[in-house]
């Protein structure tokens, strides 16, 4: 507020009269004591009434001033904004949304906090800055690219496989997770479980006796009660396509045990009928879990003639020769594209099982073998597989005590196979003469681009050039990618005198 100041023509006078009053009283007492100092250099203050004076007629202008120097009456809230703080904290009793405005709708979701409960946000709120609140509030690390980049989806993926992994049979009640159902049912398309808790066991009382902490594992007994079954959980997922599981515990401690890591006939079984009732399901993976060969059998078995499944990763398990046979089984059986058996238990008869299916496939194109024992005799049928194979471009063979012999035979392959872009025979025996068999079979060869012989034993010398040859292919293939040829259809790329024809 601005203040208005007036001087009065009829409070000089008061003043000055008073001003010289005081100056001829105290020249008067000056006088005696030494020289006086000119009038105009003694300046006295002004006298402040006390009261007001009635007499002198002065004008007064009421002065005000605010207790809060920024209050404004333009800050008082607008209507439209009151309203939304009313929405907010009552979303959770009162949940409206869709009838708000868009704009409106935006300053709703901002303000709504990340722990309300699903039931009602899931199928009400499909924004993905508040999906992604909600996710880095709870997980401080995010990884939305492996979500499909959706914040919802990986919200609900993550969230529910927390919910498995902390799951105790026996203990936890199922509806916990059944109950989440309508809920994730549209937005779960993977599930990636590293633990499954068992049921707790009190521990047997002691008969005559210390016993051992250092049991073999053969004389583990299944416990009656297995791990969670996925059965009904899967089920209600209509676009679940990956599942990817460990039977397992993590950071068990000093509480470990072998049941820990048991993977049942119980689960197996459940396991096999969940996963053959999953039509959508593109990829499934059961690693560190010791699956054997009998497990093996009943789970391949179940995905014979499956429409979806393009990924089969069986590695880090005890599957031997037996199981690598029901697989090569599922090749005949399937549209396989992937197959992962690494660091498992195959040899020989394995590997002849899967050579002579991968001699008829048309649809594999990754083959991983890796951390087995095929040796020479499973290595050479491979090799003899694949100079008619037409369709593997990706081969991983290290670790399987191969040498010279193999390498002669993929020296023959890699002269004429046009669709190996990818060999691995790492860890392995090839030594100086299987070095200058594949050195000579790259001479021949323009399409493969990766090519790992680390710690096989061949001569530098043979090492370098077949990189120089690596080297040259993948410039081709990246001219080829350049080539406007490259983006054209087949009709096209003939030319136009062709297309009359």
């Amino acid at each position: 507020m601005e203040e208005t100041q007036i001087t009065p023509s009829l409070s000089v006078p008061s003043w000055s009269s008073a001003s010289t009053q005081d100056q001829s009283s105290t020249a008067g007492q000056a006088s005696s004591t030494g020289p006086q100092p000119s009038k105009s250099s003694v300046i006295p203050p002004p006298v402040k009434s006390k009261g007001p004076s009635p007499g002198a007629g002065v004008r007064r202008m009421r002065r005000i001033i605010a207790e809060d120097a920024e209050w404004s009456v333009a800050t008082v809230p607008l209507l439209t904004e009151l309203c939304i703080q009313h929405i907010v904290k009552n979303f959770q009793n009162n949940p409206i949304l869709k009838q708000l405005l868009p704009e409106h709708q935006k300053k709703v979701l901002n303000q709504l906090s990340p722990d309300l409960p699903l039931a009602v946000t899931a199928n009400l709120i499909e924004d993905e800055n508040y999906w992604r609140r909600c996710c880095t509030q709870r997980w401080p690390v995010c990884h939305v690219d492996e979500h499909g980049g959706s914040w919802k989806r990986m919200f609900f993926e993550l969230h529910l496989e927390n919910l498995l992994k902390h799951f105790i049979p026996s203990t936890t009640d199922p509806e916990v997770i059944l109950s989440l159902l309508p809920l994730c049912r549209n937005y779960v398309h993977t599930i990636r479980v590293d633990q499954f808790l068992p049921p707790v066991q009190l521990p047997p009382p002691l008969r005559g006796g210390d016993q051992s902490d250092s049991s073999s594992e053969g004389e583990m007994e299944e416990p009656a009660t297995g791990h969670y079954q996925l059965g009904d959980l899967v089920a209600g997922l209509s676009h679940l396509e990956e599942l990817d599981l460990v039977y397992g515990v993590k950071d068990c401690g000093m509480n470990f045990e072998w049941n820990l890591f048991l993977f049942t006939y119980r689960d197996c079984h459940s396991l096999a009928a969940t996963v053959k009732a999953c039509h959508t399901l593109k990829i499934f993976r059961l690693t560190r879990s010791k699956v054997d060969d009998d497990k093996a059998r009943i789970l391949v078995f179940s995905l014979l003639d499956h429409a979806a499944l393009e990924e089969l990763d069986l590695s880090h398990n005890l599957i031997g020769d037996r199981g690598a046979r029901a697989a090569a089984k599922l090749l005949g059986h399937s549209r396989l594209r992937v197959l992962n058996l690494a660091n498992n238990q195959v040899r020989a008869p394995g590997a002849q099982s899967l050579a002579h299916a991968l001699a008829h496939n048309s649809n594999l194109v990754s083959l991983n073998l890796r951390l087995n024992c095929i040796e020479d005799e499973g290595g050479q049928v491979l090799a003899h597989a694949l100079q008619t194979n037409k369709c593997l471009t990706t081969l991983h063979l290290g670790g399987n005590e191969l040498s010279e012999p193999t390498a002669t035979l993929l020296s023959q392959v890699l002269s004429i196979n046009t669709t190996l872009t990818s060999i691995n025979l790492s860890c392995n025996h090839i030594g100086l003469d299987g070095g200058k068999q594949l050195l000579e079979g790259m001479s021949d060869n323009k399409t493969l681009l990766e090519f790992d012989l680390r710690l096989s034993g061949i001569a530098q010398e043979s090492e370098y050039l077949i990189g120089q040859a690596l080297c040259a292919n993948r410039e081709a293939a990246r001219q080829r990618a350049l080539s406007p040829s490259h983006f054209m259809s087949p009709a096209t790329a003939k030319g136009p005198e062709n297309l009359a024809g």
